[in-house]
């Protein structure tokens, strides 16, 4: 999870906030998003490319483990194991 400073969420959220707003979905919209952050404010080397790229894989590892697995846990109580 990105345990960012208190101070500093309000700003984030926005915008997120803005992202709702503007109707963004995980449908291609938001790889429009970050490939086009990455593609024109990410600095062309190999460490700033490699640490979005990290970030992306972080974020997709935390979605799994704190919404996916949950989520899970919850049918699988519903519906029985396999």
């Amino acid at each position: 999870m990105p345990y960012i400073k208190q101070e500093d969420r309000a700003k984030m959220d926005k915008v997120v906030e803005a992202m709702v707003e503007a109707g963004i979905q995980a449908n291609g919209d938001l790889n429009y998003i970050l490939f086009k952050y990455c593609k024109y404010h990410i600095p062309r080397n190999y460490n700033s490319i490699k640490n979005f790229n990290g970030e992306l894989a972080e974020t997709a590892t935390e979605i799994r483990r704190k919404i996916l697995a949950r989520y899970e846990d919850i049918k699988e109580s519903e519906n029985g194991m396999i």
